[in-house]
């Protein structure tokens, strides 16, 4: 980790052994150690430009074609051909199509075509050939015991010693051969075969057991074993281990791409360098299986890949952020959106990746998905001006006010301006069945606090819906986050008055309600829990102070923002004044260090710290609280959060904290703008919940508890951070929105789940009306 991270760390450490009083004393500690970068003037900006975007192929088998794959091909024409099941096959539009000309016609028959198509017929058995090199008209087979040239249709070996295991060979310019072999590599002279040592820097002589070897479009070196990656540039070998950010070492070959990058089979995925950066791909989200039998790369650099359970391959298309946020949106109106009023979650698949039949259900925080989506629909609208996206912030609205709206009149109704988590058809199964026994398990079980009470899902007074009660924090958050973004984004002025109408019952709920939120047993819910009485002198409540002090300001701003009412600034007043309010904001979530956190929480103090700073009139406070915020960006740095870096960087940059030591820049910690672009531009096109295995890489380090009494110490199993102290990249794992700890290593899933693209769109969107991304460019005219 950086320097400046460590002693970011450091004063976490310290801020959770003193508490809240010393929380403005620990942020004069930290600016004085910390380093953060100079703030910008103008707000950096990233043309929208094409990128390289990664997409798995999935190449469906004939009938009754064997799965395996042992050889992987590409023809001078630049056409993928795979070896399954004993036959040559080629790819068209997804289907492997068998190449009849290039059949076996008789047992112990190797077939492969030539440079012109033509099929070449020696006396090898298939599957004992794992690799082809072309050279001219000449062509080399390589078998575990020899490498064989083939020369006019006939096969001959090359003097290599049989004791030794082939694994790999390669032809450098000039013709010559190598060989990665069980007894390390060598190279073929005049003379014969001739060992090459590999010494690192550091005087370390690799021995024996090389499992790869190639030249890249530079003519570099490269060779592959259990000790890692090396390459010779010169005279000199570079090598590459855990330390250096090689994802794993159990090689099963190399293949060069055209702009440099090699690509890595492993019996546990495929590795790409491109330079300066690993990739690993591993899971069905990637490939067939992991364990890669053959890898070639063609000239547009596309991965084409076998192993046991058939071939695939990883496609390299270019595409803009502007492209990507299209067959997003796409995907969200096809499939994702329940109900007429267009609720986000996730959906169920009839099948592993197998969209034709979707199983709709409900979620706990549907208003919460909703709510981040619309919010994301109007960033859109406000920096494009497009209809498609005030369309869809409109219904977004309409579905949330629905939430509130749903709650009143019936046989079970709440006080006016409640909102419910979600709603369901009543022609669905009742929800509430069984669920009182289950709430007495979770009260007996897990949590003292828990609400048992029934009905849990009442229904609507038009008897059409059940709504779901015990509404949470998050849930508000969501919808103030959106209505905010709402009103001054999209709506015109008679939606303005209806806007208001929705925040002002919310607020009023709450207000006259000891800053709670009240269901319809007379109680407030679990977490709707926001008044001094708890926050402050219930020590139940104490780790909430900090955030839902945060989130009743923030509220209270809002309500204030829209209506012009100055109830709701007296309101704050006497938060502030008589309960320390503005002094709990300073110190929102007790951590201990990275990764100590809770997401979800962090998600929910990133909206509301925005709306805060965006509305309050508390002069006084308002640089303070920016230095809150500033302090808790800069422990969710190294999760590489578009949305979390956005959202401070709108209020961030160039911005100053002032306190009797002198003046200090805030502005965002270096790294931010380019970590959130690696992220929004590594976001897989498939939302599919596949599953991705990390805990066995050689990059990683796990994380450890920061403080021997931590409360989170129980949940650290399997969770870490790359050598370069950030979080695997989200290539390399699945979530379905930005609450899912990023710190996790492995993560389940078979394929049966779809997740939008809603948590890309917000942050996408974000950037865009922020000026962090470029409009896309407009594609140049055809030319007549």
């Amino acid at each position: 980790m950086s320097r400046s991270w460590s002693r970011v760390e450091l004063g976490t450490r310290f801020r959770h052994a003193v508490g809240v009083k010393l929380a403005l004393v620990l942020a004069t500690l930290v600016l004085l150690l910390a380093a953060p970068s100079t703030p910008a003037a103008a707000p950096p900006t990233t043309p929208d430009q094409p990128f390289p975007q990664e997409v798995a192929l999935r190449l469906n088998l004939p009938d009754g074609t064997a799965p395996e794959c042992s050889l992987v091909d590409i023809s001078p024409e630049g056409e993928p051909r795979f070896l399954v099941g004993g036959g040559w096959h080629t790819v068209r539009e997804q289907q492997l199509v068998a190449v009849p000309a290039l059949s076996a016609s008789r047992p112990g028959e190797f077939v492969f075509p030539d440079d012109q198509g033509r099929a070449i017929r020696v006396d090898l058995p298939w599957n004992e050939v794992h690799q082809i090199l072309r050279r001219g008209t000449q062509h080399w087979l390589a078998t575990a015991k020899d490498p064989w040239v083939v020369v006019d249709g006939k096969a001959s070996t090359v003097g290599w010693p049989s004791r030794w295991e082939v694994r790999q060979i390669a032809l450098d310019a000039d013709g010559s051969l190598w060989v990665a072999s069980s007894a390390g590599l060598f190279r073929r002279t005049e003379g014969g075969f001739v060992p090459v040592p590999i010494t690192d820097t550091a005087g370390r002589v690799w021995g024996a057991d090389l499992r790869g070897v190639g030249f890249d479009a530079a003519q570099r070196l490269w060779v592959a074993g259990p000790a890692g990656v090396a390459c010779r540039t010169g005279p000199n070998w570079v090598v590459y281990e855990g330390k250096d950010g090689l994802p794993y070492n159990d090689f099963t070959g190399i293949a060069a791409g055209p702009s440099g990058e090699v690509w890595f089979g492993t019996r546990r995925g495929a590795i790409r360098w491109d330079g300066s950066h690993w990739a690993y791909r591993q899971g069905l989200r990637w490939l067939p299986d992991d364990a890669i039998r053959s890898i070639a790369v063609d000239a547009k650099g596309h991965a084409w890949i076998g192993t046991a359970r058939g071939p695939g391959a990883i496609l390299r298309r270019p595409m803009t952020l502007a492209q990507k946020a299209e067959l997003y949106e796409t995907e969200v109106e096809r499939y994702i959106k329940r109900t007429p009023f267009g609720y986000l979650s996730e959906v169920g698949l009839g099948a592993p990746g197998d969209r034709s039949k979707i199983i709709y259900s409900d979620s706990d925080n549907d208003g919460l998905w909703t709510s981040m989506y619309g919010a994301g629909e109007c960033f859109a609208y406000a920096a494009t001006r497009k209809p498609e996206f005030e369309k869809r912030a409109r219904q977004a609205f309409e579905a949330l006010r629905f939430l509130q709206k749903v709650t009143q009149g019936g046989p079970n109704s709440p006080p006016k301006g409640y909102v419910a988590r979600t709603i369901r058809p009543i022609d669905w199964p009742n929800p509430n069945t069984g669920r009182l026994e289950d709430d007495r398990r979770t009260r007996a079980d897990g949590d003292r606090l828990w609400k048992v009470y029934e009905p849990r899902w009442p229904k609507s007074a038009d008897g059409q819906w059940y709504w779901k009660s015990d509404t949470s924090s998050d849930e508000l958050d969501g919808h103030y986050f959106f209505y905010a973004r709402y009103y001054d984004l999209v709506a015109d002025e008679a939606e303005k008055e209806r806007v208001r109408e929705v925040v002002r019952d919310l607020t009023d709920h709450l207000v006259a309600h000891d800053f709670c939120l009240v269901d319809h047993d007379g109680t407030p819910t679990r977490w709707g829990v926001f008044g001094p009485k708890n926050i402050n002198n219930d020590p139940s409540w104490w780790a909430e102070r900090g955030l839902n002090s945060l989130s009743m300001l923030s509220y209270l701003a809002v309500a204030e923002h829209m209506t012009g009412d100055a109830k709701y600034a007296q309101a704050a007043r006497e938060l502030i004044d008589r309960h320390g309010y503005a002094a709990n904001v300073m110190n929102p979530k007790t951590q201990s260090g990275f990764g100590s956190g809770n997401q979800s929480d962090d998600e929910m103090a990133f909206m509301c710290f925005y709306n805060l700073l965006s509305y309050t009139k508390e002069t006084a406070w308002r640089s303070r609280w920016l230095f809150a915020f500033y302090a808790y960006a800069a422990l969710e740095l190294p999760e590489m959060n578009p949305f979390f870096n956005f959202a401070y960087a709108a209020h961030g940059i160039g911005a100053s904290f002032s306190n009797p030591w002198g003046d200090f820049p805030i502005g965002p910690w270096e790294g931010w703008h380019e970590d959130s672009m690696a992220t929004l531009r590594g976001f897989p096109l498939d939302r599919c919940d596949w599953g991705h295995h990390n805990s066995h890489r050689l990059d990683l380090v796990l994380l450890k508890p920061q403080n021997s009494s931590d409360l989170y110490e129980p949940r650290r199993a399997g969770r870490g951070h790359r050598v370069n102290g950030k979080v695997l990249p989200v290539e390399e794992r699945h979530f379905g929105h930005w609450n899912t700890d990023p710190w996790r290593l492995d993560y389940g899933g078979g394929g049966r789940e779809l997740a939008s693209g809603a948590v890309f769109l917000l942050p996408y969107y974000m950037g865009l009306h922020h000026g962090f991304i470029g409009q896309e460019a407009p594609a140049p005219a055809n030319p007549r």
